[in-house]
């Protein structure tokens, strides 16, 4: 192991540790593709997690616990593949960690696990000031638009691009990230959801959960179920709205449909009209 490195390790430990005391991989925390939430990270906001992941904790699932804690971040590198394209036309950058673990019986396991790809996917835990709308450059946090993430607006789809980031809290192992390449899912933050509520009186974010389930209920009752959820999820909180949207979309997979919403315009003199495609 490279002396550097090792330096690096020691800045975070009460003594300092030997080569064959720690175990060191890599990780991509995330990138500037736009996900499965039909979000990215701009490029300053990557540059600030570059800084802001260094020295920060490794668990699973989101679950914060001091038993829960396998792994620290001591170094970061954002890498710009000048071969690869993001959907929106940029050059593909994410951004890479090393981390590592003192060496146990009790992480010997997750260790090989790690060695052998099946701890692979990784999630983090940030906080972003500003959510900026890709067609018309809106703040969410500030106000709602009327533009839809995921649909198509003059051949382009319809994304929310997280800029500002204030905080970075941890990143974990999770089984189904949202980010394809990355393997990133993001947590909307108790305190992101105070400082939304400060702004307005209803935060945009809440108001995209509130779409999502509205379109949802759409494909497990009709247009009945989609108006009692409407009614219902109008007096949730964030927290309980996701929840309600991993409801929904619990349901929809055990009916063998595909989550994957598109939104049509008014047809026939009604308000709404969703199609959603069918997996195969």
């Amino acid at each position: 192991m490279d002396k550097t490195i090792l330096d690096k390790i020691n800045r975070f430990t009460r003594r300092k540790l030997s080569e064959d005391e720690v175990y060191v991989f890599s990780v991509i925390l995330c990138d500037n593709d736009i996900d499965r939430d039909c979000e990215r990270f701009s490029d300053s906001a990557l540059e600030t997690l570059k800084e802001r992941f260094i020295g920060k904790t490794g668990i699973f699932d989101h679950n914060i616990s001091t038993v829960n804690q396998n792994a620290r971040i001591f170094d970061t590198e954002l890498v710009t593949d000048l071969s690869r394209k993001t959907e929106y036309g940029e050059n593909y950058r994410y951004l890479k960690a090393m981390a590592y673990m003192v060496r146990t019986d009790d992480n010997k396991n997750l260790i090989a696990e790690i060695d052998g790809g099946i701890k692979k996917e990784v999630s983090i835990s940030c906080s972003a000031a500003k959510r900026i709308c890709s067609v018309c450059g809106s703040d969410k946090n500030m106000a709602s638009c009327n533009h839809i993430k995921g649909r198509k607006y003059g051949g382009k789809r319809c994304h929310t691009i997280l800029e500002d980031i204030t905080d970075a809290y941890e990143w974990s192992f999770v089984a189904v990230p949202a980010q394809v390449n990355a393997g990133v899912t993001k947590k909307y933050s108790e305190a992101d959801t105070v400082k939304a509520q400060a702004v307005a009186d209803i935060s945009a974010a809440d108001d995209e959960l509130r779409r999502d389930i509205r379109k949802l209920a759409y494909f497990t009752g009709g247009r009945a179920a989609a108006d009692i959820a409407s009614l219902s999820a109008s007096k949730l909180s964030t927290q309980e709205l996701i929840e309600m949207r991993r409801s929904l979309e619990k349901q929809c997979s055990n009916s063998g449909t595909g989550l994957q919403l598109e939104y049509s315009e008014a047809q026939d003199g009604q308000t709404e009209f969703f199609s959603m495609k069918q997996e195969v």
